[in-house]
C-alpha cells in the first residue's frame, strides 16, 4: 500500500508514522523546518502508549512521489481550493482521498440519497473550487478523535485517543475502506469503518462548533470553558441548536450534551486546534465549522441564534486575523 500525507502536519505525521511502522510504503509532505527535521530524524512521536520514531520518506515535492493508492489529507480545509498542484502528481484512476477534517466536509451530500442529494455547500465549496480539485467520488470521509500537537519541528505530542473513524459517502462498506483500515490497526491506530459516518460528523462537531470559536474569542482552554458557569450555558445551547440541524437532516448522535461536555472537561488543559492557529497567525478554519452549519440551519428552516451570534464574533475576529 502506496499513502501520501499531504499536509503533515500534528496528525498527519503521526498517522504516517503508525503507518510506516505497519509496513506501509508512506511518503509526508511537509514544508519548513518540520519537514528538514523529519528528513534528518524522522517524525518522532512522544505518547503515553510509547514512544517510537518513524523515518518515511518526507518531502515538499509530491512529483517525487508520484501516485499512490490512498491520499491522506492532513491540511486545512481552508487549503482545499488551492492544493490542485500538490495533489495532482498523487492521484491515478482509483487514489481514494481521505480528509481528516473537523466540521462538515465538501462531500457531506455526494451519494447522501435524501433530498438535497448532491447539493453543493456555498460555505466550504464556494463556487465549486474544492470539489474541481477533490472530486467527490475519490472521497472517504474521517473523523479524528485523536489530540495532537508539533511540539518541535519534527516531534509530535500524543496527547490522547487513536480513533479515526472513516466511511463511505453512499455508506458502502467498500474494500477501500476495509483495507486502509486494517493497515491503520496494524499501526495501532483505531479506525472502524462507519456504515453512517455522517452520524459521527456531527457527533465530533458538537464539541468542535462550540469549544473551538469560543476558545479563540475567550483564549481559553477546554477545562476553563466548562468551569466557567456563563460560558459553559453558551456552549450548552449551541450544541442545542447543532443537535437540532442535525436531526433535520436524519442524524442523531448517540451522545447527551452533558456527556459531551464531561468528556471534553476531561481534557483538561487543552488548546483547541482554532486557539493554536490564532496564536500562530494562521487562518481560522470557521467555515467548516460554524458557517456551514448555519447553512444548513437556513437549508432546513432550523432556529440557530446562539450559533448566529457567536458566528458573528468569530468572523470579526478571523477577519481581523487575516488583515
Amino acid at each position: 500500500m502506496r499513502v501520501a500525507v499531504l499536509g503533515a502536519g500534528a496528525i498527519g505525521a503521526y498517522v504516517g508514522a503508525a503507518l510506516h511502522r505497519a509496513g506501509a510504503d508512506v511518503h509526508l509532505v511537509a514544508r519548513g523546518p518540520h519537514l528538514a527535521a523529519m528528513r534528518h530524524h524522522g517524525v518522532q512521536v512522544l505518547s503515553p502508549r510509547g514512544d517510537f520514531t518513524a523515518k518515511a520518506h518526507a518531502t515538499d515535492d509530491p512529483t517525487e512521489i508520484g501516485p499512490v493508492d490512498y491520499v491522506f489529507l492532513g491540511l486545512k480545509a481552508t487549503s482545499y481550493a488551492a492544493c490542485g498542484p500538490l495533489i495532482k502528481p498523487l492521484l491515478h484512476d482509483t487514489t481514494a482521498v481521505i480528509a481528516a477534517q473537523n466540521g462538515i466536509p465538501w462531500w457531506y451530500f455526494h451519494q447522501h440519497g435524501g433530498p438535497h442529494d448532491g447539493r453543493r455547500l456555498e460555505s466550504v465549496d464556494p463556487g465549486g473550487a474544492v470539489s474541481a480539485v477533490l472530486a467527490p467520488e475519490r472521497a472517504i470521509g474521517c473523523v479524528v478523535y485523536a489530540a495532537t500537537e508539533l511540539e518541535a519541528p519534527g516531534v509530535v505530542r500524543h496527547l490522547e485517543g487513536t480513533r479515526f473513524s472513516i466511511g463511505e459517502p453512499d455508506r458502502s462498506l467498500s474494500p477501500r475502506c476495509k483495507d486502509f483500515s486494517e493497515a491503520m490497526q496494524a499501526g495501532q491506530l483505531k479506525c472502524p469503518v462507519e456504515p453512517d459516518l455522517r452520524n459521527d460528523i456531527w457527533l465530533k462537531l458538537l464539541g468542535n462548533i462550540s469549544f473551538n470559536p469560543i476558545s479563540a474569542l475567550a483564549r481559553a482552554t477546554m477545562r476553563q470553558m466548562c468551569r466557567h458557569h456563563a460560558t459553559r450555558h453558551v456552549i450548552e445551547m449551541m450544541m442545542e441548536e447543532t443537535l437540532a440541524v442535525a436531526a433535520a437532516l436524519d442524524c442523531r448522535p448517540d451522545i447527551t450534551i452533558e456527556r459531551r461536555l464531561a468528556g471534553a472537561e476531561k481534557v483538561g488543559d487543552h488548546r483547541t486546534s482554532t486557539l493554536q492557529d490564532l496564536e500562530a497567525g494562521k487562518p481560522l478554519e470557521l467555515d467548516v465549522l460554524l458557517t456551514a452549519v448555519l447553512e444548513l440551519a437556513t437549508l432546513t428552516h432550523t432556529p440557530a441564534p446562539t450559533l448566529t451570534t457567536i458566528h458573528a464574533l468569530s468572523d470579526l475576529l478571523a477577519h481581523q486575523t487575516a488583515a
